[in-house]
């Protein structure tokens, strides 16, 4: 079987997707024929130099089309040439696009805990539903559908619900970012807004520069719309601004999506002189800029460091917004922040699909926030993060070794681990659920799946008593995994 691994090409696929790829193509040149065996997956893994685990899962993805059967003790074996690919049942199915077929590969790539019933769970953004002020809120929604009548549960306008639009953009204004109720549309969560933003840019086989690593979602995203991703490796202070400057040159990169506040994964916020260097580099170039931020309201420590739509000067930043980290996630209420004809692109991007957002949800979250029922919760939840942080912090200081590495966030809800010694946190996942802790490995947020030595641990969902206990497990497993000594795996990487 003639498969090459090209580490090189920053094509944006994961590396499991690329030996699938070259699977199928020695299936399509018959080198490969029905009834053979596919390599044992620890020598192809060997030979390629990448992890077991990268090989397991290119090895799932042929499975899943059809092209390759799994049988227990025996191996796995090509059973059909492409284009006849049977569903799950064994049974002819119709074929999916090449899209679907991508965004399924990722999906299953995903680290999987629903069996993790009792474990603490630090791995989820999502927040705690005891701090929900969901009976506060459910009065503002009563009232409002009283005085709205039938009016409020048609279709509204695409832009979304107008007292809410105002309501925003005067807290954005507090940001120092100056826009009308005109310039801000309203979406169903910052996933929606994500891939609106993206497309208002960039299409199929366009290229998008993304901080590596990054939040998972935007990956999906982006291989969803057919795009590619140009990853710039994170630095201490925020993305490598030299890296930046040399793929903003590119000219096939059309478009950067940035965290710049309480950066997921990493938990990180860059200072005022880096962010005002990123403008000047996304200027020099004419590059738009996506600025995510989905945990502004999130800071409980430290002064606050203007976005960076307050310091563009020229135009390029649209910015994106939710509450779905600083309230809850079902309200399902994002925004996106845009100047001029963007606007109008949005809309249209909008309107091809989805008509509308839900209204009464919009309404009664505009009342929500203009009563001063949102900032008296947001105290409230400040206060309680920052415990947790501290606790968090201070368990890891006491359970992890001293070669770990983490850097304390002053806002939002997660922080990065870095274990160091080669190891891979993917393959201690199976042994820190068994001992009762959940944790997000580092692999997931790399566009290309490779295996990573850190983590990212949240503080949004359990308490102070569950993570001294997740901590103390997880420092548990990595100890023992220390003492077993290095497995062999390629180029583990932060």
């Amino acid at each position: 079987m003639r498969i090459s691994l090209d580490r090189s090409a920053a094509d944006g696929r994961p590396i499991y997707l690329r030996i699938a790829e070259g699977i199928r193509g020695e299936v399509a040149a018959e080198r490969l024929r029905p009834g053979e065996q596919l390599p044992p997956i620890r020598e192809l893994a060997r030979r390629l130099g990448v992890n077991r685990d990268t090989v397991a899962l290119a090895y799932e993805a042929l499975a899943a089309t059809g092209l390759v059967e799994a049988s227990v003790g025996r191996g796995t074996f090509v059973v059909e040439a492409p284009g006849r690919r049977a569903s799950s049942r064994g049974a002819p199915g119709p074929a999916l696009s090449p899209l679907a077929e991508r965004l399924l590969e990722l999906e299953r790539a995903r680290p999987r805990f629903g069996s993790a019933n009792g474990a603490v769970p630090l791995h989820t953004l999502a927040p705690d539903p005891g701090l929900y002020p969901s009976d506060d809120f459910r009065r503002v929604l009563n009232r409002v559908l009283v005085e709205g009548g039938p009016d409020l549960l048609l279709y509204g306008e695409p832009q979304g619900h107008p007292r809410m639009r105002e309501v925003l953009a005067a807290r954005l204004a507090e940001a120092g970012v100056r826009v009308g109720a005109d310039e801000i549309v309203l979406c169903n969560g910052a996933s929606q807004g994500i891939s609106l933003a993206v497309r208002l840019f960039a299409g199929p086989e366009d290229v998008v520069a993304l901080e590596e690593p990054t939040y998972q979602n935007v990956l999906a995203t982006v291989a969803g719309l057919g795009l590619r991703c140009a990853p710039v490796p994170m630095r201490e202070g925020g993305v490598d601004l030299a890296a930046l400057d040399r793929t903003l040159a590119r000219p096939e990169v059309r478009v950067l999506y940035t965290i710049p506040s309480f950066h997921n994964p990493l938990g990180t916020t860059t200072a005022l002189g880096h962010r005002r260097a990123l403008l000047e580099i996304a200027a020099r170039h004419g590059k738009p800029v996506i600025e995510d931020g989905y945990e502004q309201d999130l800071r409980f420590e430290g002064r606050p460091v203007p976005p960076l739509a307050a310091l563009d000067a020229a135009g390029l930043v649209v910015q994106l917004h939710s509450f779905s980290k600083s309230l809850f996630p079902g309200v399902r209420v994002g925004a996106v922040v845009a100047r001029g004809r963007l606007v109008e692109a949005l809309l249209a991007l909008k309107r091809a699909t989805d008509l509308a957002d839900a209204m009464p949800l919009q309404a009664a979250l505009a009342e929500f926030v203009a009563s001063g029922a949102y900032d008296r919760h947001l105290a409230r939840l400040r206060r309680v993060l920052r415990a947790r942080r501290d606790a968090l912090c201070e368990a890891l200081e006491c359970e992890l070794p001293q070669a770990a590495l983490f850097a304390r966030p002053e806002g939002g809800t997660q922080l990065w681990v870095d274990l160091g010694g080669g190891i891979d946190t993917s393959e201690l996942l199976a042994d820190a659920i068994g001992a009762g802790v959940l944790f997000a490995p580092g692999s997931q947020f790399h566009s290309d799946g490779r295996p990573s030595s850190g983590l990212r641990l949240a503080f949004a969902m359990a308490d102070e008593a569950a993570i001294r206990r997740g901590v103390a497990a997880l420092g548990q497993v990595v100890a023992r995994r220390l003492a077993a000594g290095p497995r062999p795996a390629a180029g583990v990487q932060v």
